[in-house]
């Protein structure tokens, strides 16, 4: 390693290994797995054999060829886990509550270091939209684009909303206000982990607040689960007005399915419409 290396780099390669799943420390010694594997296997004819009850005189078997044994692994401990991430969520909770403008609270979550996500994505993606809109749509995390974009639902999935908003006669920039429940990539587009959930929960806590929407529209499995603190799934909980309460203040909220299972099961776009049709009703009714 290099002496020059400082902590905060160090910092960010143990986190690195963390989130690709390298959780294990092995041996000094490195161990050549292929070429054990190359070995044949020990005949059966000399492996060790239980003793003949009836015949005391049998010559011992001659002892088996002693194979490489492969180094014990050392199990990672995972006890911290839990406290590293309870002072994250603190911490979170402590900068979020301090902003009182939409703009402020963007500012705070730059300054975030705490979910690792961020040591992997190029940029931020905290929201898009008109922040005075009435309608608030929550996805699951940025995607590829986003992450190159810095902007939720600017992809694939992005333009499948955009299209659906316009047959609902709203407008991307000026009728809604788009987030997620994360706000860095998840390595291979993966599902945001509970506790990179949790980290970002008190951001996006306080950016309902700030921004006082009539109406929530969950898309996704992970939005809903994470905002309703449920293991339900989707197909279940959506087309069902909830009552979503932070604070104090109840929010009328709606779990629907995100774009990306429209292009997986093309049949639901059936229910995807309906939902989109009980939205406009429901701002129509908060409207009058």
């Amino acid at each position: 390693m290099n002496k020059a290396m400082d902590h905060k780099q160090l910092a960010t390669i143990l986190q690195w290994y963390d989130m690709s799943g390298v959780d294990v420390i092995v041996a000094d010694q490195p161990t050549d797995w292929f070429e054990i594997s190359k070995r044949p296997p020990v005949p059966a004819s000399i492996v060790r054999q239980t003793p003949n009850k009836t015949s005391r005189t049998a010559t011992p078997a001659p002892p088996a060829r002693a194979a490489k044994i492969a180094p014990k692994i050392a199990r990672a401990d995972h006890s911290l886990a839990a406290p590293k991430t309870e002072l994250a969520v603190l911490e979170a909770s402590k900068l979020s509550a301090k902003a009182n403008t939409v703009e402020e609270l963007r500012a705070a979550l730059e300054q975030f270091d705490g979910c690792s996500l961020k040591n992997m994505a190029k940029n931020t993606c905290f929201a898009d939209g008109n922040p005075r809109s009435s309608l608030m749509l929550i996805g699951e995390a940025p995607g590829r684009d986003e992450d190159l974009a810095g902007l939720p639902f600017v992809g694939r999935d992005g333009q499948l909303l955009d299209k659906m908003l316009q047959a609902a006669k709203l407008d991307r920039s000026t009728d809604v206000w788009l987030t997620n429940t994360v706000f860095w990539r998840p390595p291979g587009n993966r599902t945001p982990t509970q506790a990179e959930t949790d980290i970002c929960r008190p951001f996006l806590e306080r950016q309902i607040e700030l921004i006082k929407p009539q109406v929530i529209v969950a898309l996704g499995g992970t939005s809903a689960k994470t905002l309703l603190r449920t293991k339900s799934g989707i197909m279940r909980l959506r087309g069902k007005w909830v009552e979503l309460e932070l604070n104090g203040q109840t929010y009328q909220l709606l779990p629907t399915l995100h774009p990306s299972h429209l292009f997986r099961t093309p049949a639901a776009k059936k229910l995807a419409w309906q939902d989109l049709l009980m939205i406009k009703e429901k701002l129509r009714e908060k409207q009058n």
